[in-house]
């Protein structure tokens, strides 16, 4: 007798009442008609022995046509027996891994206080010093160029590179960028390589001059914003106390009006989201029909538990409730076949489009690296300058050694929180920064968050059903990115 039992999936419903599932050790998304639906609950509620099952539903007329359902739902791997042994675990890349995107630190300094930065409080990694010696607030040019140097050689045969700038408050140090990007385009034709620049910005510094380079040079811009002016002045103050929308606001709205004219990049606003924030959905269009952004990307805050401004239990659910409301928006301009703006559904249809299956949660300390301002090589922009998780520097190159034994740690094979969990492959068990600072261990899993990410991911696959039934052919834009 051989048992079989159904791999771990989650089973939504378009608007029709069609079902879908999908598979998390593939990661792939199968539309099920009434008797496959039918024998994947069966094996869903539990283990069970097919031939007992098709022996008691004899009688029934459609009995053949289960078998057959029974026997796909095997070959797509939905089913499988419980004595065959599991798959091996995947293992790293081909190490060393080839970059694809450097992060520059080009300074530790800001303009503003926010009161939700991970650089202040419980959630700082670093207290600018290196034993006695007070590291320095600005990246030199000198600095810049050896880590584009870095970059390319460490690219190996990519076609393209990323370089993206970041801070502090970035456009506190315009001079080394410029430096950078000279280099790196100069650089691009020596190696053969296209070059992508991308950049996140508070907004205060944007200028006249500051808005031609960016577009002259296609940069993609990200400024960080989190709504009208009640919304941006709670968090984000000068350090006088005084609020940083009148500053920016006129800024914004040049750079995005310049930048359509000229059909440059498209320019996301990053929304932080806090405890008693205002309704999404308003914000969102705030930003998107009022200032004028191409997209709009909201992150609940990384902090240590029991902050003010910290999202718990209800703040996560809450936080659902507002994002159905806007996904509803994405699925409606979906079947019109319409672009929408909400980037963090658009980013989950897509990886769920393309089968996306990770390893690890993102590519930091994999194809992507931060650069403090001194040229000490981080797992990511949020650990540069964090000793206990530098991987070398950009004079001396990778320690490779320290970088794959974190990986294999972070693997999401290594996290058991993760094993039964139909979000995984999309996850991989959550931020590395996050998961330092609620967990004490950058490999840990977040399992403070698994019931607001198991949620989201509900709500992308539904979303997604819907889309794929009504109007297919809009998933055919994710299939060339």
């Amino acid at each position: 007798m051989t048992t079989f039992a159904a791999v771990v999936h989650r089973r939504v419903q378009d608007d029709a009442g069609n079902a879908y599932a999908y598979a998390a050790p593939s990661a792939s998304i199968v539309r099920l008609d009434a008797h496959g639906d039918e024998v994947l609950q069966w094996f869903g509620a539990g283990p069970r022995d097919p031939d007992a099952i098709f022996a008691d539903l004899r009688e029934r007329a459609d009995v053949l046509a289960l078998r057959e359902s029974f026997a796909e739902l095997v070959a797509m791997g939905l089913l499988r027996p419980l004595d065959q042994p599991s798959p091996p675990a995947a293992d790293l890349p081909p190490m060393p891994f080839p970059l694809a995107t450097l992060v520059l630190n080009v300074t530790n300094k800001c303009n503003l206080s926010c009161t939700y930065c991970y650089e202040f409080g419980e959630d700082k990694l670093s207290n600018g010093r290196d034993g006695e010696r007070k590291l320095s607030p600005l990246m030199s040019p000198e600095t810049a160029r050896t880590s584009i140097d870095f970059l390319f050689r460490s690219s190996k045969d990519r076609p393209q590179v990323t370089v993206t700038f970041f801070g502090g408050e970035t456009l506190l140090n315009l001079d080394t960028i410029r430096a950078a990007v000279s280099h790196a385009e100069e650089q691009g034709g020596v190696h053969r390589k296209r070059v992508h620049f991308a950049l996140t910005t508070n907004a205060t510094l944007l200028s006249d001059e500051i808005i031609e380079f960016l577009i002259a040079h296609r940069f993609g811009v990200t400024i960080s914003i989190d709504g009208d002016q009640q919304e941006q002045d709670r968090h984000r103050r000068f350090k006088s106390g005084k609020g940083s929308f009148d500053v920016i606001e006129p800024r914004v709205r040049k750079l995005l009006a310049e930048n359509r004219a000229r059909r440059g990049r498209p320019v996301g606003a990053r929304v932080t989201l806090t405890r008693g924030a205002a309704d999404v959905r308003a914000t969102y269009r705030y930003l998107i029909h009022d200032l004028g952004f191409d997209e709009v990307g909201f992150a609940p805050v990384t902090s240590a538990a029991r902050r003010a401004f910290a999202l718990e239990g209800e703040g996560y659910g809450e936080l659902l409730a507002q994002f159905e409301v806007l996904g509803e928006e994405y699925v409606q301009a979906a079947l019109r076949n319409e672009q929408h703006g909400f980037a963090n559904l658009n980013d989950l249809v897509r990886e769920l489009h393309q089968g996306v299956q990770k390893a690890h949660p993102c590519g930091a300390g994999l194809g992507l690296l931060g650069v403090s301002t001194e040229g000490e090589l981080g797992l990511c922009h949020r650990f540069v300058e964090s000793k206990s998780h530098a991987v070398g520097s950009v004079q001396a190159g990778i320690d490779e050694t320290k970088r794959t034994d974190f990986l294999r740690a972070a693997h999401v094979d290594k996290k058991t929180d993760c094993k039964s969990c139909f979000a995984r492959p999309l996850c991989a068990g959550g931020c590395y920064h996050e998961a330092h600072v609620r967990h004490g261990d950058a490999t840990a899993a977040n399992v403070h968050a698994c019931d607001w990410i198991r949620a989201w991911t509900d709500l992308g696959l539904r979303s997604y059903a819907r889309i794929a039934s009504a109007n297919p052919a809009f998933l055919a834009r994710f299939e060339s990115s």
